[in-house]
């Protein structure tokens, strides 16, 4: 196994600074922020190197965090050409897919296009696969496939969590559905799917977790996704009652009676931004205000990806955490190991 954080290749490249996450929809990979937060492009090429460990805090709540209003085309290329760790081989909207065919020609590429291989979920950080070479993107694609019926994880995710698992390792199952509401598709759980429901789109999903550290009432977690499904990692982080912090969409279904937590209906909750606990907020040093836009602490950290040449030993394809994130390790005492 090779742990590769950066170095020429051929074939694909991984992006491995993502600020503020992608939005997908159809067709499109976008990258997205919630307005009111966030540095320039310019700041995020200075802050390469995001995972070592900062010195005193700054007045800055959420440094690192990419602002897109006041981003042109030529700069989301130059953040995502400085983004690339690692590498192998709609007109008038500021997304990944536009701009795909400047960063083609800003890598070098010349007329190879870049197509998505693997990119994490909305509002996600972490790594992004892009592929110049069809072989090598079928290639990947099949493994991906081959993978997850074989149960075998590929990727691994970190996240803070508001709240801290019963136990320090084990297993989420749950079978999934997406629904149409209010004008939102929300992922709700079902209690004991029948046949019917599986043919209605229903989906088992199955993921993996691990308490790396604990502090502060919340806990840094490593998430193994054995399926995939839209926010399946959020909603299995609810199920556990610890949801992941800066989560605006399923944390309300936690609730909270004299300490106690328990789940309330998904059908009947509606997303809201996270309420956090008072002193949470001041250990985190941020005002009511900002806590409400904390951004969504589940970073794409590690992918396991075969060697792409007969006899080439597997690859460990690492990002740094985003500085935000690494800001909230220090605030609540969590160390990565």
């Amino acid at each position: 196994m090779r742990t590769v954080p950066a170095r020429e290749m051929g074939g694909f490249r991984i992006l491995g600074h993502v600020w503020g996450g992608w939005r997908r929809g159809p067709g499109v990979l976008a990258a997205s922020t919630a307005a009111g937060f966030g540095t320039e492009a310019r700041h995020q090429l200075r802050r390469r190197g995001s995972s070592e460990r900062s010195g005193p805090l700054g007045d800055q709540p959420f440094p690192g965090l990419l602002q897109l209003e006041n981003l042109s085309r030529e700069g989301l290329v130059d953040v995502l050409r400085a983004a690339v760790v690692d590498q192998k081989g709609k007109p008038g909207e500021l997304t990944l897919c536009s701009v795909l065919p400047e960063l083609s020609q800003s890598l070098g590429l010349r007329d190879r296009e870049l197509q998505i291989v693997q990119a994490s979920g909305k509002e996600t950080s972490g790594l992004v696969l892009l592929s110049s070479c069809p072989q090598t993107a079928s290639r990947l694609q099949k493994f991906f496939i081959h993978s997850r019926r074989a149960q075998r994880p590929i990727a691994t995710y970190c996240a803070v969590t508001d709240g801290i698992p019963a136990t320090s390792e084990g297993n989420i199952q749950a079978a999934l559905k997406l629904e149409h509401v209010d004008g939102v598709d929300l992922v709700i759980p079902v209690k004991s799917p029948s046949r019917k429901d599986f043919q209605e789109g229903v989906k088992k999903t199955f993921s993996h977790f691990h308490v790396v550290a604990m502090g502060s009432g919340c806990a840094l977690v490593q998430l193994q996704p054995l399926t995939v499904f839209p926010s399946q990692l959020q909603v299995h982080m609810v199920l556990q009652l610890c949801p992941v912090l800066g989560d605006h969409t399923y944390s309300a279904r936690v609730g909270t009676v004299l300490g106690q937590r328990f789940l309330l209906p998904a059908e009947s909750t509606k997303p809201q931004r996270q309420v956090l606990d008072g002193a949470l907020i001041r250990r985190l040093r941020l005002s009511p205000a900002q806590s409400a836009q904390l951004p969504l602490h589940l970073h794409l950290h590690c992918l396991h990806l075969p060697g792409l040449r007969p006899r080439e030993a597997p690859m460990k394809l690492l990002a740094p955490l985003p500085p935000y994130f690494s800001r909230t390790l220090q605030c609540l005492g969590l160390r990565q190991q």
